[in-house]
């Protein structure tokens, strides 16, 4: 019998058996849901991004290609963590927003619903899934970006310690982006979910400029907008350190460490919330 849940398209009720042997054990069936979400996003060719990503970044190589060392290092490092930025940022909501909705357009959660899993199981597994599949994405794309430095410098420099680190940073992010589109999902369908989360993706880029907006609006009700807005949107921009990084600084600790506590409490908030949505759902 497999080993793992087989849960997705053109899935019959015959793969989607849960063995006797996973009954006993959720974290067990989580990472089972999570290794199907990353072998389904592998089938979805999401990982192809990454043959884009190094056409784009020879490329650009090679155009900058007559500029000194230096600048040239800065543009491949700054280019290598937008890329990865952006290419992150679409893989997570455009497939995060379909996680759960693809499940319940092609049925297969009927089938997944009448075995011994909790709706709590599904939507951690999906999640994991999915952080999975941009830690793949990320990583080779900070492999390649760091390979192309050392080219550039004819060795290792202490620029790519600066973007690792900004790469995780990045990554952290997007973790965070996937739980928003997660969550949307869980109750909206997948243009008005990559809608919300976009919105959301934008305006947490832009959050620092929310409260001076509030502090110079002439309505009440528009600073009180504002500062609600404020509150509830996660604050990506406590992610952002691509331009420093492309010149050579290092993520400060207190920096990284409030990131990673920032981003693990939101992530969780968020994840609570889709899972409780998810569970009052009705699916009949």
């Amino acid at each position: 019998m497999s080993s793992d849940l087989a849960i997705g398209e053109g899935v019959n009720a015959k793969d989607m058996a849960i063995p006797v042997a996973f009954n006993s054990s959720g974290l067990t069936r989580v990472l089972a849901i999570a290794l199907n979400t990353f072998r389904e996003s592998v089938r979805d060719r999401v990982l192809y991004n990454l043959i884009l990503f190094v056409l784009i970044l020879v490329g650009a190589s090679a155009f900058v290609s007559d500029l000194s060392v230096n600048i040239e290092s800065e543009f491949t490092a700054a280019l290598g963590l937008s890329a990865m930025l952006v290419f992150g940022a679409f893989i997570a909501i455009f497939i995060g927003v379909g996680l759960v909705y693809k499940e319940i357009d092609k049925r297969t959660i009927y089938n997944l619903l009448s075995k011994p899993v909790h709706r709590y199981e599904f939507i951690v597994g999906k999640y994991l899934g999915l952080c999975v599949t941009l830690l793949v994405n990320s990583g080779v794309m900070l492999l390649a970006t760091t390979l192309a430095i050392s080219y550039v410098n004819g060795g290792f420099v202490r620029l790519q310690l600066a973007v690792l680190a900004a790469g995780y940073l990045v990554y952290l992010e997007l973790a965070l982006l996937i739980a928003v589109a997660l969550m949307f999902s869980s109750f909206s369908t997948p243009l008005l979910s990559a809608l919300f989360s976009f919105a959301v993706y934008i305006i947490g880029n832009f959050s620092r400029d929310l409260l001076q907006m509030a502090q110079l609006s002439d309505s009440a009700i528009g600073r009180a907008v504002l500062n609600v807005v404020y509150y509830l949107v996660p604050h990506l921009s406590n992610f952002s350190f691509i331009t420093e990084a492309s010149h050579g600084r290092l993520v400060p600790m207190r920096m990284a460490l409030s990131a990673t506590v920032y981003a693990i409490v939101y992530i969780s908030i968020l994840l609570s919330a889709a899972m409780l949505i998810f569970q009052k759902r009705n699916f009949k």
